[in-house]
């Protein structure tokens, strides 16, 4: 599952750092709670002030509330489907 935060280009520059960690730290309490949900990685798109965050998770419920936990804006969580560099 990917999702889409939200935030003005001027504090999402100074701040996506800040973002990242907060979506690690908060996905981390979820098995605690027995819910499945694995953060894989983050993605920085700088000209489009943009990052995009990737999960594995049964579905979006488990995303979206990790982004709510973590208080990121986002503006949508859409399945994605990672694929290999070799086949």
């Amino acid at each position: 599952w990917l999702n889409f935060p939200t935030l003005n280009s001027a504090a999402y520059k100074q701040n996506w750092y800040k973002a990242h960690q907060a979506v690690i730290e908060t996905y981390q309490r979820f098995p605690a709670r027995g819910e499945y949900v694995r953060y894989i990685r983050s993605t920085y798109i700088p000209g489009e002030s943009r990052c995009l965050f990737l999960f594995d998770a049964p579905n979006a419920a488990p995303v979206e509330e990790v982004n709510e936990v973590a208080k990121l804006p986002y503006t949508r969580v859409v399945e994605a489907i990672d694929l290999p560099a070799e086949a």
